[in-house]
């Protein structure tokens, strides 16, 4: 079969999106803390998701919009990445509420933040609701990173972080 030349380019930039699993998002978001070409690749492999076509990879996107700020030198640039980013994880927790890794990832987004940018105010909510669902979680990968994070954070108290360790 010969696929024509104009639908090759469609085809491989789906194909390249889909085959990716959560998992290698996770890892490519992790590294992206650190890293602005994988958080450069992240974001222009989520490009075609939002909140209303899959919230949880689109918040991903969301969460490294605002990580690309870091990146960048220019505060102006800086702060529309931020709130780019932040607008766009709201819209996406907004459309699934009861989501623990989005919520997962705006309560790392709030933890890292600076006060300034007053963009901390889910914390408790957030905590706690992983806290509570600590137990339930069935996805080993995921339950490692946020509890390892919260293990690793300043937001629990010592009873909490034993809790996390039965």
């Amino acid at each position: 079969m010969i696929i024509p030349f104009f639908v090759l380019p469609f085809f491989i930039l789906t194909t390249s999106i889909t085959d990716h699993s959560i998992n290698d998002v996770r890892m490519l978001y992790i590294k992206s803390s650190t890293d602005e070409r994988s958080c450069e690749k992240l974001i222009a492999l989520l490009q075609t998701y939002d909140e209303n076509n899959n919230s949880l990879l689109a918040g991903y996107k969301a969460c490294a919009t605002m990580m690309r700020a870091n990146f960048k030198i220019n505060p102006f640039v800086k702060l529309f990445n931020f709130s780019a980013g932040k607008n766009l994880l709201e819209n996406c927790i907004e459309a699934d509420p009861e989501n623990i890794e989005l919520r997962f990832l705006r309560l790392a987004v709030q933890n890292n933040v600076p006060e300034f940018l007053n963009y901390r105010n889910s914390i408790p909510d957030d905590k706690q609701l992983l806290l509570n669902s600590i137990s339930t979680i069935t996805d080993l990968q995921l339950k490692s990173i946020i509890t390892t994070f919260l293990k690793n954070c300043n937001l629990l108290t010592q009873s909490e972080k034993q809790n996390l360790i039965k």
